[in-house]
């Protein structure tokens, strides 16, 4: 099998700020494998049975999971075996640059090891990540553009490289997990169903994809992201509109059917089922969610 292309994200973080927090409740894991030049601390609260997918690393987290990713590493959760029962997300993402001016100074030596490791895929000890929960929880829900918010970030992260149980990820340990082979079909269906969302795909033609019958395809995306092959796209359909409802100024309709939706009815019923708010509520409310330093 080939290489793989990976969805490379835009993210909402622009050169002249220090960093973005978002913090969201999680009802399902929809957005796919993808990179960013950005690092990236991911933060997830009563997400058991999820898998992380962080380079070439993919592995069931527990119910607390915190991962340090560098720019341009591919990553994603999906599913699994997640129930999803008040699961929190918090997002820290900066620029590495933010850091150039003081990075090889003494006082930031263990943070220059940990941004290191992160090229792998840094995942937290239990005991810090239960340790570091409050102050991640407090800088997302503290007053936005507060400088002392910079501060608690450093704070942050000088705590985190300190962690001597911090592990790197490699998926040499997770053969029992997920195989190569499963790796890279479920890599290459989940870049399919987003780089084809907008017009109708069936069922067949993705089966096609990875030589494999309608029926084998079905079982192979319940076994590792939960869901039908109809749920994996529509939540895919659904997480690029939300996108597209926070960073254009499109209609709801037009966002509708330039999302591969045929039907506005349809389209608000299942955004409404998935976020718990409809698309005006939803774009009205994004950034109450979202602030920048």
């Amino acid at each position: 099998m080939g290489q793989q292309n990976v969805l490379r994200e835009i993210t909402p973080l622009s050169a002249e700020d220090c960093f973005l927090v978002i913090q969201q409740v999680k009802h399902t894991f929809a957005f796919p494998i993808h990179v960013h030049p950005e690092f990236e601390l991911n933060f997830l609260e009563n997400a058991g049975g999820a898998i992380r997918t962080v380079g070439d690393s993919m592995e069931e987290i527990g119910d607390l999971d915190l991962v340090l990713i560098a720019g341009a590493v591919r990553h994603a959760y999906s599913n699994h075996r997640c129930t999803f029962h008040d699961t929190t997300e918090i997002t820290i993402q900066f620029h590495r640059s933010l850091f150039d001016s003081v990075i090889n100074k003494r006082h930031f030596k263990t943070i220059k090891t940990m941004f290191e490791n992160a090229a792998n895929g840094l995942v937290f000890s239990h005991q810090m990540t239960t340790n570091i929960r409050p102050k991640l929880k407090m800088l997302s829900n503290d007053i936005p553009n507060s400088f002392q918010n910079f501060l608690r970030l450093i704070d942050i992260l000088k705590t985190l490289s300190l962690d001597e149980a911090a592990r790197r990820l490699n998926a040499s340990d997770n053969v029992k997990k997920l195989c190569n082979r499963d790796c890279d079909r479920l890599e290459m269906l989940m870049l399919y169903l987003h780089e084809n969302y907008q017009r109708p795909i069936t069922l067949g033609e993705t089966a096609t994809l990875i030589n494999t019958s309608e029926a084998s395809l079905t079982r192979f995306l319940k076994k590792w992201t939960g869901k039908t092959f109809i749920d994996n796209l529509n939540d895919i359909r659904i997480s690029e509109a939300a996108c597209r409802l926070i960073d254009t100024s499109d209609t709801i309709s037009e966002i509708c059917y330039k999302c591969g939706f045929n039907n506005l009815s349809n389209f608000n019923r299942l955004f409404l089922k998935k976020k718990e708010l409809t698309p005006t509520e939803y774009r009205r409310k994004y950034f109450r969610s979202r602030f920048r330093i």
